[in-house]
């Protein structure tokens, strides 16, 4: 079994040593670097190749959405998870857009951050159902009507099959869910919801429900 490599980035030294300790020591997770703040993620992710990047949203120097649009702008980027002390940030909203996988409390119980790195490294995010929609929510009391045109207008190069996948990732749905759903198998599923990010030049799950959301298509269904 290849572990998952592993890196914390957050500016309290405490946090960090907690994290170390809780996620250290589970056989499939190897902690590859650490670091104190935004800034010195880059050279990091350089010399250590960190499957995943475990990293706070708010820090002195270089923050974690800055952080996060940074890494997710290269061609081998790791998968980010974001801390927070909240659990509708704007900035966490701003940094899914950006491609972050998701986000944790920072109260969180440590076996569920356990379980949210190892999803988010075998490609699913980290958000609830609950807590996608409650983000999207937010986002959608002052959402421009431009922002919605957009989305629209990237939405309408989906064939049928693909928007369906789509309205369904949008509802929080997982591939087996789906595929239930749809009477698809779960690795049609998976095909389709590559294509569709491919297609829409998408990072990950949570970028389609956001962008699904901005079309309108959870209103329709």
């Amino acid at each position: 079994m290849t572990a998952i490599r592993l890196l914390l980035v957050d500016d309290d030294p405490l946090v960090r040593a907690g994290l170390s300790l809780m996620l250290g020591g589970a056989a499939d997770v190897e902690i590859v670097g650490e670091a104190a703040d935004g800034d010195e993620v880059a050279a990091l992710v350089d010399r250590t190749r960190p499957d995943v990047v475990l990293m706070d949203i708010r820090m002195p120097v270089v923050d974690g959405l800055t952080a996060t649009e940074r890494l997710r702008g290269r061609a081998d980027a790791p998968q980010v998870v974001l801390l927070t002390t909240f659990h509708a940030d704007e900035q966490v909203l701003r940094a899914l857009r950006a491609g972050a996988a998701g986000f944790v409390l920072k109260d969180t119980p440590p076996a569920e951050i356990l379980d949210a790195v190892r999803r988010v490294a075998a490609g699913d995010p980290v958000l609830s159902p609950a807590v996608t929609r409650r983000l999207m929510e937010q986002a959608a009391g002052t959402a421009p009507d431009a922002r919605h045109t957009r989305a629209r207008a990237r939405v309408d190069t989906l064939n049928d099959r693909e928007r369906e996948v789509a309205v369904a990732v949008g509802r929080g749905m997982a591939n087996a869910d789906i595929a239930v759903r749809l009477f698809m198998s779960v690795a049609t599923v998976k095909a389709h919801v590559s294509r569709i990010l491919a297609k829409l030049d998408l990072n990950n799950r949570v970028q389609i429900a956001l962008l699904v959301h901005d079309a309108g298509l959870l209103d329709e269904d």
